[in-house]
């Protein structure tokens, strides 16, 4: 469902000219894998755009291209986005309604409450920062460490999703090349081994990266790891208050995917709230 929704966003802003402006992509795209039991055929097969599954004779020939050993895959066409376009645009459209924007350090709830004695909604999107703002030990980092390339000449997305797979997703302007998904990792410095790791197994897919691409910049971030997605109402209790509370976090490596579906679902629960209904009924 979040997915989905994500990828009807991004489809409306496709086709409304402001693709450009936000970083978003429509581009064909390979899911691959080397484990034993192949690619299961997958649940967001009805999402994306013409998904058709790899047969044998062109994983026999991505195998021997890419020095792999691929069991199965899909291929479709999907979107992409930079979240570093698409969240400027968002906050714009957020203060474009009235929506203020206040920089500052939260170490607790309590301290929400503290600054403004008048609070009716809490949406907790802390990421990371909810194993000590929620005191949820449960999130846990996935570091990721990638590389921003300039390829003008790609054009299609392409993801080992095996453990020790490689992806190359082109954007708007450059293509991203990655990565690793280290569990428990909090190391923020880009470490040579896997940049050489992110190199080697991205130049075998696609040798004229090695020839032709010139190397912009690396980079490594903390995903916000869980075993599921957070997304549900809490009430948080101090004195004789009761806050409403919606947790919205835990979404791995999924957070673009998923953002348009879980924001759409947070101003659900929102609106089922009574102070919520009280101000509608006014209207």
């Amino acid at each position: 469902k979040w997915s989905r929704e994500t990828h009807v966003f991004f489809h409306q802003l496709w086709k409304h000219g402001l693709a450009g402006k936000v970083g978003v992509c429509l581009q064909p795209c390979m899911r691959l894998t080397t484990e034993p039991s192949g690619y299961p055929e997958p649940s967001w097969k009805e999402i994306v755009f013409g998904c058709q599954e790899i047969k044998e004779p062109e994983l026999t020939r991505l195998s021997k291209e890419h020095g792999r050993h691929y069991t199965g895959g899909y291929q479709f066409a999907t979107f992409t986005c930079e979240p570093s376009k698409l969240l400027p645009y968002l906050f714009n459209r957020f203060t474009a309604v009235g929506g203020k924007f206040v920089h500052s350090k939260v170490h607790h709830f309590e301290q929400l409450l503290l600054d403004r004695p008048v609070i009716d909604l809490i949406v907790n999107c802390t990421g990371l920062g909810s194993r000590d703002l929620a005191s949820d030990k449960n999130v846990h980092p996935i570091r990721g460490q990638v590389a921003r390339v300039s390829a003008p000449w790609v054009y299609e997305i392409i993801l080992d999703d095996s453990d020790d797979g490689n992806y190359i997703i082109p954007n708007s302007e450059t293509v991203i090349l990655g990565g690793t998904h280290q569990m428990n990792d909090f190391n923020r410095n880009v470490n040579r081994e896997d940049s050489r790791f992110i190199f080697d197994g991205c130049e075998k897919k696609l040798p004229s990266l090695k020839k032709s691409a010139s190397l912009l910049s690396e980079w490594v971030g903390l995903r916000p790891g869980r075993d599921t997605v957070r997304l549900e109402l809490e009430y948080y209790k101090t004195g004789n208050a009761s806050i409403p509370i919606i947790h919205n976090y835990g979404h791995g490596g999924c957070g673009v995917t998923l953002c348009w579906g879980c924001a759409k679902e947070v101003v659900e629960i929102s609106n089922t709230l009574e102070w919520n209904q009280c101000r509608q009924s006014k209207l």
